[in-house]
Parts: structure tokens; sequence; C-alpha cells
């Protein structure tokens, strides 16, 4: 399943900071930051379901946002991509 995470996460120079950095971790263990609080995802729906659980448990709902984008088809079909070029596809090996 592939889908797309952005979040907004408020007072990220005070409080929110740590919450912030907290939830960025979460989405780089399953996905590809493509923006700053933007990460594209490619996993099974039950690691959807845990990503989204670990996100819920660190943010305040009071005043931060998560949205999820889950697409019927692969999110490269989906994607119109301007501008800086991204340094990787979804899914291919790093190479360093």
């Amino acid at each position: 399943m592939d889908f797309l995470v952005t979040y907004d996460i408020a007072d990220t120079a005070g409080e929110g900071s740590q919450r912030l950095r907290r939830v960025a971790r979460i989405c780089e263990k399953y996905g590809e930051r493509v923006q700053f609080s933007v990460f594209e995802c490619t996993q099974p729906p039950s690691r959807l379901t845990r990503m989204i659980g670990e996100i819920q448990d660190v943010m305040d709902r009071d005043v931060d946002s998560l949205i999820v984008y889950r697409f019927n088809g692969g999110i490269d079909d989906a994607r119109l991509h301007f501008g800086r070029t991204q340094p990787h596809q979804l899914g291919e090996p790093w190479i360093i």
C-alpha cells in the first residue's frame, strides 16, 4: 500500500520541538522524506496502522495535525513533481 503522510506540529520553537523531532523519527522508520513534514511510504496496511498509533501517542491532538493520504494505485502514478528533483525514487536503494 502506498500512502503520503503529512503533519503539522504546533509551537516548533518551544514545547512542540520535542514532539516534532519524535514524529519525524517515527515517519523516517516508515517512508522517505520528500518535504520537511511530508513522507512517501510503501508499507502493508498493518504497518500504516502501527505508524498512525505511534504518531498519535506523541502528538497533541488539540494543536497538532496528522493527515494520511492512501493511494489505490502506486504513489508514482499519482505524483506530479515540479522544480528541484528528488535525490532518488521511493523504493530505490541509496548509493553512497
